[in-house]
């Protein structure tokens, strides 16, 4: 008897996600395969279809996946796909090997209760079928394994904490699976090399998901006391072996020096602590280091599995060319060709007015434009601006162009106050959500930059122009560019040949291109509430 030869899960589950896909298509009933029979089959354990109603009524946990029980076995005639004569397959072992291993279920005590019921179904028939187990039993491993399977595929692709992302104000869509396809590909022994299924980040931030656990086992993770205001190069302190030791387990020192001394080495060791958690990179150890330093280490093991969590939600494979904004770090970085081609600092929404996450495309470039005023920032702002100071528009450069319900509509004219600055990028979206040019530059120095209505300020949005318009630098090299944006006085769209793909994302954790784990402030208070979803308190 031939035994199916394993491969690993991961290929199995990235060469399905490409097969079985299936968008917004209408499903289609599983047709019978009749060509699977005793006969034909080197298996002649087959199951009737009643054996899965009758099991998913006793084990209700399994009762969601029913339709995808039914899809599967019916594409292979209720063949067993687990077992075979001579016992359980190779691949059931690396299933529930690569569940043992997943370091996302380390508090979750669901997975610890599947790994209990999976690794007996091993034990209990890693020798065969033997006389005394009846049909009955192999039937109800069979289908406990397909019904783990489903539950550990939904998990992969959407998480294990039941999260609705929309109620986080996370808009960005999400790809649906074939499980049944899926899992049909894992058993079929086809050893295809791809790309894993999920965002490349996944793999990144789960490797440092495990590293900070394996941190938690092997090392203590006190608080470090600082008793002077702070520590800078050649200052000699007996808090500094233990800053030293810290750095160096996390990642920032070379070696673990423990010596009293702030030296040169430890000074490069702060700084690519503080590049890494977003403050200032001024070498220099005082409050803001310090809070961010012990920072307990279950404090992070648990914002990175909440991270991990955001990263099944964005697109496994990003274009070529695309914006990229993170809203916690206050920054953004624009793509081509799959690089990273400048990045600039960005203000985005307030916590009372947080950025919508979403994705969209650039359409359009509007220079000297006309600012629409939002009929909240009427109500809250201008009407009491225009009743403390009845020439309240004319100072502020504005005009009324109509009035509903007795509440006029706004718009401020171009011009250098104009608080759109000098031009807008424009993606049409039903969130009134863009990024634009500020008057206000000197904001940007500012370490928490979550400051505006919702729309994201940009640093540098003349670099923004120039790189969107760079296919057409004759009708718009950078002089015209220069003009359109500080000379005009009336507003000018210009629509793009291209449109560019923009994410406004929303990460706390994540892994740089240097293969460092960054850290940022929740500044919405997402992680919280994901947090709440995930663990029990």
């Amino acid at each position: 008897m031939t035994i199916r030869k394993a491969i690993p899960f991961v290929l199995f589950l990235s060469f399905s996600l490409i097969i079985f896909s299936c968008g917004s298509q209408k499903k289609e009933k599983a047709q019978i395969d009749k060509t699977i029979t005793p006969e034909t089959s080197y298996n002649n354990l087959f199951l009737d279809s009643a054996d899965i109603h009758v099991f998913i009524e006793k084990d209700t946990e399994y009762k969601d996946f029913e339709a995808m029980y039914v899809d599967f076995y019916r594409q292979r005639n209720f063949e067993f796909a687990w077992f075979d004569t001579s016992g359980l397959i190779e691949q059931a072992g690396n299933f529930v090997n690569l569940l043992n291993n997943d370091p996302t279920s380390v508090e979750d005590n669901d997975s610890s209760v599947s790994d209990k019921k999976l690794q007996h179904i091993l034990d209990k028939y890693k020798r065969g079928i033997t006389r005394n187990q009846s049909r009955k039993d192999i039937i109800q491993a069979e289908l406990t394994l397909t019904g783990e399977f489903f539950k550990n595929a939904q998990e992969v692709f959407k998480g294990k904490g039941n999260i609705d992302a929309e109620q986080l104000g996370w808009f960005i869509p999400r790809k649906k699976i074939d499980f049944a396809g899926l899992l049909d590909s894992t058993l079929s022994g086809k050893e295809i090399a791809i790309a894993d299924f999920l965002n490349p980040q996944f793999k990144k931030l789960r490797a440092f998901l495990q590293k900070y656990i394996d941190l938690k086992k092997a090392d203590s993770w006190d608080s470090i006391g600082l008793d002077v205001p702070k520590l800078k190069l050649n200052d000699s302190n007996t808090a500094v072996q233990l800053i030293q030791h810290r750095l160096y387990l996390l990642g920032d020192l070379d070696e673990d020096i423990q010596s009293d001394q702030y030296d040169k080495a430890t000074e490069e060791g702060v700084i690519n602590f503080q590049k890494r958690y977003g403050l200032s990179p001024d070498g220099v150890v005082g409050p803001n280091f310090m809070k961010a330093l012990n920072i307990p280490i279950d404090t992070l093991i648990r914002d990175i599995t909440v991270n991990l969590e955001r990263v099944r939600w964005i697109p496994a494979e990003l274009p070529k060319e695309y914006i990229w904004v993170n809203i916690p770090d206050y920054k953004l970085d624009a793509y081509q060709n799959g690089e990273k081609v400048f990045s600039m600092r960005v203000i985005v929404g307030s916590a009372a007015h947080g950025t919508t996450i979403f994705s969209g495309n650039i359409k359009y470039v509007v220079f000297a434009p006309y600012w629409n005023v939002p009929r909240s920032i009427v109500l809250k702002e201008i009407l009491p601006g225009i009743k403390n100071d009845p020439d309240y528009i004319r100072k502020h450069n504005m005009e009324v162009t109509g009035y509903n319900q007795g509440i006029p509509d706004v718009r401020q004219l171009p011009g250098p106050d104009n608080a759109l600055g000098r031009v807008k990028f424009l993606f049409p979206n039903s969130y009134n959500i863009y990024l634009h040019d500020t008057p206000n530059h000197d904001l940007f120095t500012s370490r928490n930059r979550g400051l505006s209505h919702g729309c994201v300020r940009l640093s540098d949005p003349e670099k923004m122009a120039d790189w969107l318009l760079r296919d057409d630098s004759v009708k718009y090299s950078k002089p015209i560019i220069d003009s359109l944006m500080n000379k005009n006085v009336k507003e000018k769209w210009v629509t793009l040949e291209k449109t560019v793909p923009v994410y406004l994302v929303y990460f706390t954790s994540w892994v740089d291109e240097k293969g460092r784990l960054n850290i940022r402030k929740d500044i919405y208070g997402h992680d919280a509430i994901m947090a709440n979803k995930l663990f029990s308190y």
